[in-house]
């Protein structure tokens, strides 16, 4: 695949990778473990570390993160840390995508269509999103 559509071009003229390192892991998973794998995801070659406050690890993934510029594995140029927004059909963004827009901000949705539905990000008893019937009508259109 050619390199250049695996990035984002930002409004500065860098380029980000559209591949990011999720750092979400299960709350039995010890916090020292998030910086351990974080530091191995960025000697792998992860520069694109992607996270959401609800994961409460954002100390980890600066130590991580700080670690490896201060051992001159990576440049603190070279890293893109990124949080997710959430948008879907039933909660809308229209302002933070108007926002975004007159700013040049890329926006990337996450879990546009559903997630895992997992009780700490879905009020569950909101509709499935994958159940809705304009939605799985507008699938079978364009299948």
């Amino acid at each position: 695949m050619d390199p250049k559509y695996q990035c984002v071009e930002l409004n500065d003229g860098h380029f980000m990778p559209a591949l990011g390192f999720g750092t979400c892991a299960p709350p039995e998973v010890p916090r020292n473990r998030v910086v351990e794998v974080t530091k191995l995801a960025i000697e792998a070659g992860f520069c694109h570390i992607d996270s959401v406050h609800l994961y409460n690890n954002e100390e980890q993934i600066g130590l991580a993160i700080r670690s490896k510029i201060a051992d001159e594995s990576v440049k603190r140029e070279d890293i893109f840390y990124t949080s997710k927004v959430e948008c879907h059909p039933y909660l809308n963004q229209s302002k933070l995508l108007d926002f975004c827009k007159s700013k040049d901000i890329v926006l990337v949705a996450h879990s546009a269509l559903g997630t895992q539905r997992h009780e700490l990000w879905v009020d569950q008893n909101s509709p499935v999103l994958l159940e809705d019937p304009v939605l799985c009508v507008m699938a079978k259109i364009h299948k």
